[in-house]
Parts: structure tokens; C-alpha cells; sequence
């Protein structure tokens, strides 16, 4: 079976599942898992859709501007320094 796993130890696992959290609390997590996974398979469809729709080109980035670079090297202050020995 399943790793060594018997039907009858599933069962027994679940049994005690049932009596710590109760039907209810489990009924809620399967309605809430099942809506997750609903709404992912919606937006990966969705997302699909929208790929073989809008075939728009991406924006450039143009470098004509000018831009300012500037070379400096980070110092300590001396009082700083001496702060932290």
C-alpha cells in the first residue's frame, strides 16, 4: 500500500482527525481548499486568454538620456570609529 500504510491505520488516523477538529472545521477546510484551487485554475485560464489576446509590443527603455554617475568611497567617521572598539 501506501509506504506500509494500511487501510485500517488510515482509518484510525482519521478517526482521531474527526474527533479533534470535528466535522464541521474539516467540512469548512475542504469548502475553502476546493474554493482555492477553483479560483487558481479561473486565473490560470483567465491568464491564458488574456496572452493569446493582447499581442502588444513591451515598452524600450531608450539610453539617450545623460545621466550623472558618480565614483565615491563609503568612510566611517573618526568618532564613530572610535564608538565601536
Amino acid at each position: 500500500m501506501l509506504g506500509g500504510i494500511s487501510i485500517w491505520q488510515l482509518l484510525i488516523v482519521l478517526g482521531i482527525i474527526i474527533l479533534v477538529f470535528g466535522t464541521k472545521k474539516l467540512r469548512n477546510v475542504g469548502t475553502d481548499l476546493g474554493g482555492a484551487v477553483k479560483g487558481f485554475k479561473k486565473a490560470m485560464n483567465e491568464e491564458e486568454k488574456g496572452e493569446e489576446k493582447t499581442e502588444e509590443p513591451q515598452a524600450r527603455v531608450s539610453h539617450e538620456d545623460e545621466t550623472n554617475t558618480y565614483d565615491v568611497q563609503a568612510e566611517r567617521k573618526p568618532e564613530e570609529q572610535e564608538e565601536r572598539k
